[in-house]
């Protein structure tokens, strides 16, 4: 009994961290929005949040909202997996303040226009002090956790490899303080794009990682989870994360071996994830699928944008096209289809398994589900074009030999900004629906975890 109390506290304590990250999801679309509007409406709301605020606004609260549901989600998973409670609550708990002390601080130190001048993590190098410690306590309880090394599926090894990554590239993103990084401009770009392409590489390894554990979870069996497949995905995720940021700096004067690296290993993991999402798909029966009807659903879109990014990202990666497309919407359009169409629809798949599971007893609240759900996805959908379109017009126009003002390139713009906020405006209506569903039906239930000891 003992044993059930503490598994219930810890993972209350891990549901703590997803209900923390629907919170930054829905401030960081509200945030998106105002800047959205800010593209038609210029000067809006100039005096109290112009756009060089709003921005690392809605930067940090989306991946915030992207860490904070991945920690939730792998500290929950990884007890299940285990069949125990966490190596400790305390350090869980201690994990939890000290990021939602950090994320509260940072985004009003934004309010307040305290910045550093960095393109992601603007905020002043003093909060990433508790953001890095937290994140020491994270990966302590992961490791610890672990009754064995031995014979760990692969949604295990690439938990332990995010952690554990993710904290050397944080730390590496802070290089700049050193004079010898800072007083170099091409080192200095080159090491801070180099830390944020490998920190998405971290996390991805953790949503990707819970992703084949709910793959597992899903179809009752363990095949996905020591397949050749999921390991495959495993190795190119690591080597991603390690060599794939060299897209980033293909207009850098850098060695090209880097470059040449990176345009062969570009998004090579996402095609056998979508591989083994497809084929598992194919594979499960009518019943299973009907059981996990809400992370099923998520997981299939989820899929289908993992194809649309891939192309998009191929596509990019080609030196000749990256010429042209880089720094305009093209890139922020790869961002979005990625950080919402792959991140988000995965995290919420997690969400709704871990805390979703009294939705699918509400007719009503399936209804509002499945409304959210295509909402959600046309309207991403249509967001996504828009800003490829923006970000073609924008490349034609700076590469241009006799190219106009900037001013009268962005006024050109104009239609492609009024259908990037409507349609931005179905993306937040659908996914606070999903966000008020998990607040109003989500909860961890005692008599899942007591049946799971029986």
């Amino acid at each position: 009994m003992t044993d059930l109390l503490s598994t219930a506290k810890t993972r209350s304590g891990s549901a703590a961290f997803l209900r923390m990250a629907l919170v930054l999801l829905a401030a960081g679309m509200i945030f998106g929005l105002l800047g959205a509007f800010q593209y038609i409406q210029a000067g809006f709301l100039k005096e109290y949040l112009s756009f060089e605020r709003v921005r690392p606004l809605h930067v940090s609260s989306v991946v915030f909202w992207i860490i904070m549901a991945a920690c939730g989600s792998v500290l929950y998973y990884l007890q299940e997996f285990t069949g125990k409670s966490l190596y400790s609550g305390i350090l869980l708990r201690l994990q939890y303040f000290l990021f939602s002390f950090s994320i509260i601080a940072i985004l009003i130190s934004y309010v307040f226009g305290i910045f550093r001048g960095r393109e992601y993590w603007e905020f002043h190098p003093a909060l990433a002090i508790p953001v890095a410690t937290a994140w020491i306590l994270f990966l302590i309880n992961v490791f610890k956790s672990l009754p064995s090394f031995r014979n760990l599926p692969v949604y295990v090894w690439m938990w332990l490899t995010g952690v554990s990554f993710f904290l050397f590239t944080f730390l590496e993103s802070y290089l700049w303080l050193i004079p010898y990084f800072r007083q170099n401009i091409i080192n200095d770009m080159t090491i801070q794009w180099k830390s944020y392409g490998s920190m998405v590489g971290s996390w991805n390894m953790l949503v990707y990682g819970c992703s084949i554990y709910l793959l597992d979870k899903i179809s009752g069996n363990k095949e996905y989870g020591v397949s050749k497949t999921g390991f495959a995905i495993y190795f190119l995720g690591l080597f991603n994360l390690m060599f794939n940021w060299g897209h980033h700096i293909y207009t850098l004067p850098t060695a090209n071996y880097i470059k040449y690296i990176s345009y062969i290993v570009s998004m090579t993991e996402l095609i056998l994830l979508f591989r083994m999402i497809w084929q598992w798909r194919a594979s499960l029966d009518t019943a299973r699928k009907h059981f996990y009807r809400l992370p099923y659903r998520l997981l299939i879109a989820a899929d289908v944008w993992v194809l649309l990014t891939l192309m998009l990202s191929i596509a990019m990666s080609i030196p000749a096209i990256n010429i042209y497309t880089h720094g305009t919407h093209v890139t922020v359009g790869h961002t979005m289809g990625a950080t919402i169409g792959i991140n988000s629809f995965l995290l919420f798949a997690f969400l709704f398994d871990i805390l979703g599971k009294k939705i699918a007893e509400s007719p009503v609240a399936l209804r509002w589900f499945s409304l959210a759900y295509w909402s959600a996805n046309i309207s991403l959908f249509v967001f996504w074009i828009t800003l490829i379109g923006a970000g073609v017009q924008k490349a034609v126009w700076q590469m241009s030999l006799q190219s106009s003002a900037f001013s009268t390139m962005m006024a050109g713009l104009r239609p492609y900004f009024i259908v990037f906020f409507i349609s931005g405006l179905g993306i937040f209506a659908a996914l606070l629906i999903w966000i008020v569903l998990l607040f109003k039906h989500g909860k961890i239930r005692r008599e899942a975890i007591e049946g799971q000891f029986r």
